[in-house]
């Protein structure tokens, strides 16, 4: 039997490809919390990352739909990143396993 490459067989190996990482959880939850973040703010928030992880991280999650950047074309020029509709399902799901986790502690 040949194993598929794709995360279809199984759903839970999808989400975990897309939340495994040591700062991808509280990356969503610092933007969730705050609704709306410039990057300076996400990296004072997150003590401890690096600019370079910290963007491969927010790039990845533009190009998974979890988070938007928005780009102000002003002077000067700045970006802030939410959550997208994808992204608050997530931090629903999220929130359904804080509450187990929290119950069976």
């Amino acid at each position: 039997m040949q194993k598929n490459n794709s995360f279809s067989d199984c759903p839970l190996e999808y989400a975990i490809s897309i939340l495994g990482g040591k700062w991808k959880l509280q990356i969503i939850w610092t933007i969730y919390t705050a609704k709306s973040i410039r990057f300076n703010q996400l990296k004072q928030e997150l003590d401890g990352i690096t600019d370079m992880m910290l963007t491969k991280i927010l790039k990845e999650f533009v190009t998974q739909n979890i988070i938007i950047r928005h780009q102000y074309n002003e002077i000067p020029p700045h970006v802030e990143y939410s959550l997208s509709e994808n992204g608050l399902k997530l931090v629903e799901a999220l929130s359904e396993v804080r509450k187990w986790s929290r119950e069976v502690q």
